[in-house]
């Protein structure tokens, strides 16, 4: 089959500013809440387990946004699809102003992250669209970085509108910013979805799909992103309760030690832009998840000898996670979207629909677990396994082919 791929633009910096920015809402919005979610328990009158649920049930939206939207970029293009979900998510982050009760909450959230999920999804295939595999490794770097970081720094963010103006604050300064990007794409997001051959479009997408859903590569490299990342997610479900509930201090300080986390993710993905095309993704990706359980050793080291290290017992060893996850999360991606490149939305699509579910499955059981625990003990443990789950998927699925 024959490919008809739009020339890479001579200087793209201004494109993936653009993506990196359509990338960070989700994770914004889904992050800066988490700040506020010990005090909604109070202000509507529920339990915390409850107001978890615009937390996990945000991230499934997410997911099963990215899981509809890659494959209708596949079949419609990539800017009509990006720029109805940004709509979406505006409309949504409005609405959320005036909920009146949890289950109101709860609902737009929903809603707001089906619609953000396009910047994610979408964003990916772009890269893909325009970009050789290696290359779209470093470009996934660069526009990723945008995933983690904005959740790094939206906590503080979130904590200092929290405490100033309250909650509803929150989802004001999350509209402004989604209309702003959603502008910003109307005026310069260009089409780059690569033209398929003249036989039936429906036909040879199904054939792409069929093909990408039975590769052995391509669920191997999912799995690596999926479980790889679970550290973080594990982290952001634990953290709050460690630092807010465990140690007795406030959401803003939380937020102040979460943004530090994001220089590890930085340096990671700079790591990524430097050295992917020299020694391939899958060695970069083995080097990110050796990194992580490093990081995940120390962290169980610290906590069974300095019990009363303070915050900087959990987070300093979380930069170092969090390099590992800059430098395996690009590269598990541009694995998955270089197996069929004709199906790069869909295969965005399902990466960040099993990340995002694994992710949603992590926050929710470990916020269970530490409400019964005594130290952050179970945060560096499930670490440590997830870390583990993604090498034994890498070396069985992808190595071993």
């Amino acid at each position: 089959m024959s490919e008809i791929r739009p020339p890479a633009p001579a200087t793209p910096w201004r494109l993936l500013a653009l993506l990196m920015a359509m990338t960070a809402l989700g994770p914004v919005a889904l992050n800066i809440l988490m700040p506020a979610v010990p005090g909604l328990a109070l202000l509507l009158i529920t339990d915390a387990g409850t107001v978890q649920l615009t937390v996990s049930l945000f991230l499934l939206s997410l997911a099963a946004g990215q899981l509809l939207m890659g494959p209708l970029s596949d079949r419609f293009g990539r800017r009509p699809v990006a720029l109805a979900g940004l709509a979406l998510a505006s409309a949504a982050s409005l609405a959320a102003i005036f909920a009146a009760s949890i289950d109101a909450l709860i609902a737009v959230r929903i809603v707001q992250a089906a619609g953000a999920a396009t910047g994610v999804v979408i964003g990916r295939a772009i890269i893909r669209d325009l970009f050789e595999r290696d290359r779209a490794a470093a470009m996934i770097g660069l526009v990723t970085t945008a995933m983690v970081v904005a959740p790094m720094v939206s906590p503080l963010i979130g904590g200092v509108l929290d405490t100033a103006f309250g909650w509803e604050s929150i989802f004001l300064f999350v509209t402004l910013l989604n209309t702003g990007v959603l502008i910003w794409a109307a005026m310069t997001l260009p089409e780059t979805r690569a033209a398929l051959g003249t036989g039936g479009t429906q036909s040879q997408l199904l054939h792409e799909w069929r093909a990408l859903f039975t590769s052995a590569r391509f669920h191997g490299y999912v799995l690596c992103a999926a479980l790889g990342t679970a550290p973080f997610f594990i982290f952001l479900g634990g953290g709050p309760h460690v630092v807010v509930t465990m140690m007795e201090r406030t959401s803003a300080e939380y937020g102040m030690w979460f943004a530090l986390t994001s220089l590890g993710y930085m340096s990671g993905n700079f790591t990524v832009v430097r050295l992917s095309q020299r020694f391939g993704i899958d060695a970069m990706i083995v080097a990110g998840l050796a990194i992580e359980v490093v990081g995940a050793l120390i962290v169980t080291l610290l906590i069974l000898t300095v019990p009363d290290g303070g915050p900087a017992l959990v987070f300093v060893p979380q930069v170092l996670i969090s390099y590992g996850n800059g430098v395996l999360l690009p590269n598990a991606i541009a694995g998955a979207v270089s197996v069929r490149p004709h199906a790069a939305g869909a295969a965005s699509g399902i990466t960040g629909f099993v990340q995002m579910t694994v992710g949603a499955i992590a926050t929710q059981f470990i916020s269970h677990v530490l409400a019964g625990a005594a130290t952050p003990l179970p945060i560096s443990l499930a670490m440590i396994a997830a870390s583990a789950a993604a090498m034994v998927a890498f070396f069985t699925l992808v190595k071993a082919r």
